[in-house]
Protein backbone atom coordinates (compact mmCIF):
# COMPACT_ATOMS: atom_id res chain seq x y z
CA UNK A 1 0.00 0.00 0.00
CA UNK A 2 2.71 2.51 1.27
CA UNK A 3 4.68 1.75 -2.51
CA UNK A 4 1.56 2.31 -4.14
CA UNK A 5 1.05 5.58 -2.72
CA UNK A 6 4.90 6.44 -2.87
CA UNK A 7 4.76 5.66 -7.04
CA UNK A 8 1.56 7.70 -7.20
CA UNK A 9 3.19 10.53 -5.78
CA UNK A 10 5.73 10.65 -8.09
CA UNK A 11 3.74 9.97 -10.95
CA UNK A 12 1.47 12.97 -10.32
CA UNK A 13 4.83 15.46 -9.27
CA UNK A 14 6.15 14.13 -13.12
CA UNK A 15 2.95 15.40 -14.30
CA UNK A 16 2.83 18.61 -12.52
CA UNK A 17 6.71 19.27 -12.91
CA UNK A 18 5.90 18.80 -16.85
CA UNK A 19 3.43 21.60 -16.87
CA UNK A 20 5.72 23.72 -15.25
CA UNK A 21 5.92 27.11 -17.34
CA UNK A 22 9.34 27.36 -18.87
CA UNK A 23 9.97 31.17 -18.45
CA UNK A 24 12.53 32.14 -16.31
CA UNK A 25 14.75 28.77 -16.86
CA UNK A 26 16.82 27.29 -18.90
CA UNK A 27 16.13 26.65 -22.49
CA UNK A 28 16.34 23.07 -22.86
CA UNK A 29 19.27 21.41 -24.81
CA UNK A 30 18.14 20.39 -28.69
CA UNK A 31 20.48 18.45 -30.42
CA UNK A 32 18.63 17.90 -33.74
CA UNK A 33 19.16 16.88 -37.87
CA UNK A 34 18.03 20.07 -38.90
CA UNK A 35 17.38 21.58 -42.50
CA UNK A 36 20.22 24.69 -43.02
CA UNK A 37 20.80 26.73 -46.13
CA UNK A 38 19.10 24.30 -47.93
CA UNK A 39 20.78 21.52 -46.36
CA UNK A 40 20.65 18.41 -44.05
CA UNK A 41 22.62 19.33 -41.33
CA UNK A 42 23.22 16.88 -37.93
CA UNK A 43 23.36 17.53 -34.35
CA UNK A 44 22.07 21.43 -35.08
CA UNK A 45 22.59 23.02 -31.42
CA UNK A 46 20.64 26.11 -30.09
CA UNK A 47 23.73 26.30 -27.89
CA UNK A 48 25.67 27.55 -30.64
CA UNK A 49 23.36 30.86 -30.57
CA UNK A 50 24.54 31.58 -27.36
CA UNK A 51 25.09 35.54 -27.50
CA UNK A 52 22.10 36.12 -29.68
CA UNK A 53 18.69 36.18 -29.03
CA UNK A 54 16.86 33.08 -30.54
CA UNK A 55 13.06 32.89 -31.46
CA UNK A 56 12.27 29.07 -31.87
CA UNK A 57 8.64 28.73 -33.19
CA UNK A 58 6.93 25.27 -33.29
CA UNK A 59 4.19 24.47 -36.20
CA UNK A 60 2.04 20.82 -36.37
CA UNK A 61 3.53 19.86 -40.10
CA UNK A 62 4.79 20.32 -43.11
CA UNK A 63 2.83 20.46 -46.67
CA UNK A 64 -0.41 21.87 -44.55
CA UNK A 65 -2.43 24.83 -44.40
CA UNK A 66 -1.69 27.85 -42.49
CA UNK A 67 2.10 26.96 -41.41
CA UNK A 68 3.36 27.93 -44.57
CA UNK A 69 1.79 31.50 -44.56
CA UNK A 70 3.36 31.57 -40.90
CA UNK A 71 6.97 30.17 -42.51
CA UNK A 72 6.38 33.12 -45.20
CA UNK A 73 6.01 35.71 -42.89
CA UNK A 74 8.80 35.21 -40.53
CA UNK A 75 11.31 35.34 -43.65
CA UNK A 76 9.73 38.32 -44.54
CA UNK A 77 10.77 40.35 -41.98
CA UNK A 78 13.94 37.94 -41.42
CA UNK A 79 16.06 41.16 -41.94
CA UNK A 80 14.30 43.00 -39.56
CA UNK A 81 15.18 40.07 -36.65
CA UNK A 82 18.96 40.12 -37.70
CA UNK A 83 19.67 43.51 -37.01
CA UNK A 84 18.42 43.11 -33.79
CA UNK A 85 20.73 40.11 -33.32
CA UNK A 86 17.81 36.79 -33.31
CA UNK A 87 18.03 33.58 -34.87
CA UNK A 88 14.72 32.46 -36.15
CA UNK A 89 14.43 28.72 -35.55
CA UNK A 90 11.48 26.67 -36.73
CA UNK A 91 10.53 23.21 -35.74
CA UNK A 92 7.97 20.27 -36.43
CA UNK A 93 7.71 16.43 -35.85
CA UNK A 94 8.82 16.38 -39.26
CA UNK A 95 12.05 14.77 -40.87
CA UNK A 96 14.63 16.87 -42.09
CA UNK A 97 14.00 15.38 -45.88
CA UNK A 98 10.48 16.39 -44.97
CA UNK A 99 11.22 19.92 -45.07
CA UNK A 100 13.95 19.70 -47.83
CA UNK A 101 10.74 19.14 -50.14
CA UNK A 102 8.83 21.35 -48.91
CA UNK A 103 10.98 24.32 -49.12
CA UNK A 104 11.54 22.60 -52.51
CA UNK A 105 7.92 23.05 -53.55
CA UNK A 106 6.88 26.41 -54.68
CA UNK A 107 5.33 29.22 -52.40
CA UNK A 108 2.33 29.02 -54.83
CA UNK A 109 1.53 25.42 -54.67
CA UNK A 110 1.63 25.90 -50.69
CA UNK A 111 5.38 25.08 -49.70
CA UNK A 112 7.70 27.39 -48.34
CA UNK A 113 10.24 28.03 -51.32
CA UNK A 114 12.75 31.22 -49.94
CA UNK A 115 12.74 30.40 -46.52
CA UNK A 116 16.08 30.58 -45.34
CA UNK A 117 16.24 29.75 -41.72
CA UNK A 118 17.06 26.99 -40.00
CA UNK A 119 13.98 24.19 -39.54
CA UNK A 120 14.84 21.50 -36.91
CA UNK A 121 13.57 17.92 -37.35
CA UNK A 122 11.52 16.54 -34.00
CA UNK A 123 10.88 12.82 -35.24
CA UNK A 124 11.15 11.35 -32.23
CA UNK A 125 8.80 14.20 -30.59
CA UNK A 126 11.58 15.49 -27.73
CA UNK A 127 12.30 18.63 -28.81
CA UNK A 128 8.46 19.68 -28.59
CA UNK A 129 7.84 17.55 -25.82
CA UNK A 130 10.77 19.12 -23.57
CA UNK A 131 9.05 22.57 -24.35
CA UNK A 132 6.30 21.64 -23.33
CA UNK A 133 3.92 22.42 -27.34
CA UNK A 134 3.53 18.45 -27.86
CA UNK A 135 -0.18 17.48 -27.92
CA UNK A 136 0.56 13.45 -27.03
CA UNK A 137 -3.16 12.64 -28.65
CA UNK A 138 -2.00 13.46 -31.91
CA UNK A 139 1.60 13.28 -32.26
CA UNK A 140 1.88 16.70 -33.30
CA UNK A 141 3.00 20.35 -31.65
CA UNK A 142 0.82 23.28 -31.22
CA UNK A 143 1.81 26.29 -32.27
CA UNK A 144 4.72 27.70 -29.67
CA UNK A 145 6.86 30.26 -30.00
CA UNK A 146 9.52 30.84 -27.21
CA UNK A 147 11.83 33.79 -27.20
CA UNK A 148 15.55 32.57 -25.90
CA UNK A 149 17.52 35.92 -24.54
CA UNK A 150 21.58 35.88 -24.96
CA UNK A 151 22.45 33.63 -21.99
CA UNK A 152 19.92 30.48 -23.12
CA UNK A 153 17.11 31.67 -20.95
CA UNK A 154 13.19 31.81 -21.78
CA UNK A 155 11.98 35.19 -21.26
CA UNK A 156 8.32 34.46 -23.33
CA UNK A 157 6.73 31.82 -24.64
CA UNK A 158 3.40 31.62 -26.37
CA UNK A 159 1.03 28.71 -27.15
CA UNK A 160 -1.62 29.07 -29.83
CA UNK A 161 -4.18 25.94 -30.78
CA UNK A 162 -3.46 24.59 -34.11
CA UNK A 163 -6.23 26.77 -36.07
CA UNK A 164 -4.61 30.27 -34.74
CA UNK A 165 -1.57 31.73 -36.26
CA UNK A 166 0.88 33.99 -34.67
CA UNK A 167 1.62 37.92 -35.47
CA UNK A 168 5.40 38.52 -36.38
CA UNK A 169 5.11 41.99 -35.51
CA UNK A 170 4.08 41.28 -32.15
CA UNK A 171 7.06 38.75 -31.54
CA UNK A 172 9.55 42.02 -32.75
CA UNK A 173 8.00 44.16 -30.33
CA UNK A 174 8.58 41.89 -27.34
CA UNK A 175 12.49 41.43 -28.59
CA UNK A 176 12.82 45.05 -28.64
CA UNK A 177 10.65 45.33 -25.25
CA UNK A 178 13.59 42.99 -23.98
CA UNK A 179 16.57 44.67 -25.26
CA UNK A 180 15.30 47.96 -23.71
CA UNK A 181 15.06 46.72 -20.46
CA UNK A 182 18.33 44.77 -20.82
CA UNK A 183 19.90 47.89 -21.36
CA UNK A 184 18.19 50.53 -19.31
CA UNK A 185 16.99 48.38 -16.47
CA UNK A 186 13.29 49.95 -17.19
CA UNK A 187 10.27 48.00 -17.85
CA UNK A 188 7.96 48.28 -20.48
CA UNK A 189 4.48 48.67 -19.74
CA UNK A 190 1.64 47.45 -21.46
CA UNK A 191 1.40 48.05 -25.52
CA UNK A 192 4.40 50.15 -25.52
CA UNK A 193 6.43 50.75 -28.80
CA UNK A 194 9.77 51.47 -29.22
CA UNK A 195 10.38 55.03 -28.46
CA UNK A 196 7.72 54.90 -25.69
CA UNK A 197 8.45 56.14 -22.50
CA UNK A 198 9.30 52.87 -20.02
CA UNK A 199 8.59 52.63 -16.66
CA UNK A 200 11.00 52.57 -13.61
CA UNK A 201 10.13 50.10 -10.99
CA UNK A 202 9.77 52.48 -8.02
CA UNK A 203 6.97 54.32 -6.94
CA UNK A 204 8.68 57.26 -7.84
CA UNK A 205 8.90 56.12 -11.18
CA UNK A 206 5.41 54.98 -11.12
CA UNK A 207 4.33 58.37 -10.40
CA UNK A 208 6.48 59.64 -13.28
CA UNK A 209 5.40 57.45 -15.79
CA UNK A 210 1.63 58.16 -15.03
CA UNK A 211 2.21 61.92 -14.79
CA UNK A 212 3.78 61.93 -18.38
CA UNK A 213 0.28 59.95 -19.04
CA UNK A 214 -1.87 62.48 -17.91
CA UNK A 215 -0.34 64.71 -19.95
CA UNK A 216 -0.48 63.21 -23.21
CA UNK A 217 -3.95 63.01 -22.64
Amino acid sequence: MKKSLFLLSLSLSAKLLCHEPLVGKEAPDVQAFALVDGAIVENFSLQDFQGQYVVLFFYPLDFTFVCPKELHAFQERLQEFKEREVQVVGCSVDSAFSHLAWLNTPQRSGGIQGVTYPLLSDLDKSISRNFHVLDESSGIAYRGLFLIDKKGIIRHMLINDLPLGRNVDEVLRLVDALATYEQSGEVCPANWRPGDKTLKTTQEGLNDYFGTQDMLQ
